[in-house]
């Protein structure tokens, strides 16, 4: 390999990792708290997930609906509801307001509440101020670094890039310069029986290269999320040809006659006989006069299997209905809508998810052992060259 192409490489790692490395370790470590955070919050707090008694049927849904809207403060409404397929499970209200322009976490909630629901005797369960939440925190710290969408999202979204560019460095410089069995072993293994200033080189050479695919696919779907023009470049370049669909809007009546309530309820009932044989499910409730609820029904664990439906808000009749195994969806579509699970690990069901929080360790320690690696180089003293006389 080139050794001045090695040299500059070399440089551009360092410093892009001295620049950036703080923000990757918080980014890491949050990130590896929030990996099973649905399995911790279930954990820490049954009460509110779970009910006690489980019935024949369920309250109408547009009764539920009411129930945790009545429970909010300052006759706000709800936005958008979760609903699992396992039956001792409360329905999760949400409702949220979001403030773009703010300059930290506490300005960019207006309000944030999650009432819980019993969907079978219609008890609030808890009603839930979210921004006060440990794990809300924790994800804003991740995506925003508690800084607001406008400086906080910029940030992480250029240290992610650097982060990207550094893996790709990183294995210029992991690559020895001469081949040989000694090389060769270093490369894959840690030198246990070495000095602690070897062994934490080897940890952050050879464990970063263990890690790097899946640290790359969690850089690739993070910048799909934090840059809008290269997620739009993506799905255009790879869906080429494919049609891509309008989006689905109700039918505005010419009388004022709806009944919304019965509405409700043909959506709510709809839905739950899609569960029957899948995991969860979530609906969003119309924010405009051409809106629609949108529901997204799961399969299991993998976000990206799912069932998606468009109901028209004045008639409850179905718009649009999509499965992810329809085959007339866009290769860039179909990865957009698998960016979720190549995020988190989940793609590859629970073994990803334990792979993807291993390599988020990992990624939190790079910047400690690399910075290791720059002290102790910088604490060797040149030698001193002999004069002859």
């Amino acid at each position: 390999m080139n050794s001045t192409f090695r040299k500059i490489t070399y440089q551009l790692h360092l410093w892009l990792g001295l620049t950036s490395g703080l923000i990757v370790v918080i980014m890491a470590v949050t990130g590896c708290i929030l990996a099973f955070e649905k399995e911790l919050k279930h954990a820490i707090h049954p009460e509110k997930y779970f009910v006690k008694t489980i019935k024949k049927e369920k309250l109408p849904f547009s009764d539920l609906k009411l129930k945790a809207e009545q429970a909010l403060p300052d006759s706000l409404k709800v936005s958008r509801v979760e609903i699992s397929s396992d039956p001792s499970r409360s329905y999760v209200f949400r409702s949220l307001k979001m403030n773009k322009e703010a300059l930290t976490y506490w300005g960019s909630y207006i309000h944030y509440y999650r009432v819980y629901v019993d969907p079978y005797t219609g008890k609030v369960l808890e009603v839930e101020n979210a921004k006060n939440d440990f794990f809300e925190i924790v994800m804003d710290l991740h995506r925003r670094l508690l800084l607001g969408e406008k400086i906080g999202k910029t940030i992480t979204g250029y240290s992610t890039l650097i982060l990207a560019i550094m893996l790709f460095s990183g294995l210029v410089i992991w690559f020895p310069r001469k081949m040989n069995k000694n090389a060769l072993k270093g490369m894959f293994f840690i030198k246990t029986s070495a000095k602690w200033k070897r062994i934490n080189y080897d940890m952050h050479n050879v464990l970063g290269f263990y890690a790097v695919i899946p640290l790359l696919l969690i850089c690739y779907a993070a910048l799909v999320w934090n840059f809008e023009g290269f997620d739009k470049w993506m799905k255009k370049t790879l869906n080429g040809k494919a049609k891509t669909e309008e989006k689905a809007k109700s039918i505005i009546p010419s009388e004022e006659s709806t009944d919304q309530k019965n509405i409700l309820n043909i959506v709510g009932n709809r839905v739950e006989k899609s569960l029957a044989d899948k995991e969860s499910a979530l609906i969003s409730f119309p924010k405009t006069e051409e809106g629609t609820y949108y529901a997204e029904v799961t399969y299991g664990s993998k976000h990206y299997q799912n069932e998606q439906f468009n109901f028209d808000q004045y008639s409850g009749k179905i718009i649009r209905q999509q499965s992810y195994q329809d085959k007339n969806i866009g290769y860039g579509s179909a990865l957009r809508a698998r960016n979720y699970d190549l995020h988190t690990g989940s793609i590859l069901g629970t073994t990803g998810r334990f792979l993807f929080l291993f390599a988020g360790i990992i990624a939190a320690s790079l910047p400690v052992t690399g910075f290791i690696i720059y002290l102790n180089r910088k604490k060797k003293k040149p030698k001193k060259k002999k004069v002859k006389v």
